[in-house]
C-alpha cells in the first residue's frame, strides 16, 4: 500500500514541477519579448542588437523546461524512496 502512495505522490510532484517550470517559461519568454519591443519601439536603430540578446534570453529562459523535465523523470524513475 506505501508502494502506491509512494508512485502516487512522485507522479503528482513531477507533474506539479513541470506545470511551474512551464508556466515560468511563459512568464518568462513574454517579459523577454516584451520589453525587447519597447526597447525597438524606443530606438529602431538597436533593432539588430537588442533582437540578438532577446533570441539569447529567450534559449536561456525555454531551456529551464528541459531541465526540469529531466528532474521530473529521475523523481518518477528513479526515486530513491522505493527500495
Amino acid at each position: 500500500m506505501e508502494h502506491a502512495i509512494i508512485i502516487a505522490g512522485s507522479v503528482i510532484a513531477a507533474g506539479l514541477i513541470f506545470c511551474g517550470a512551464a508556466i515560468g517559461a511563459g512568464v518568462g519568454d513574454g517579459s523577454v519579448c516584451g520589453k525587447a519591443v519597447e526597447g525597438i519601439a524606443r530606438q529602431p536603430e538597436a533593432k539588430g542588437t537588442i533582437l540578438v540578446n532577446m533570441f539569447i534570453s529567450v534559449a536561456l529562459v525555454e531551456s529551464m523546461p528541459f531541465i526540469v523535465l529531466v528532474f521530473a523523470l529521475i523523481l518518477l524513475y528513479s526515486n530513491p524512496f522505493l527500495k
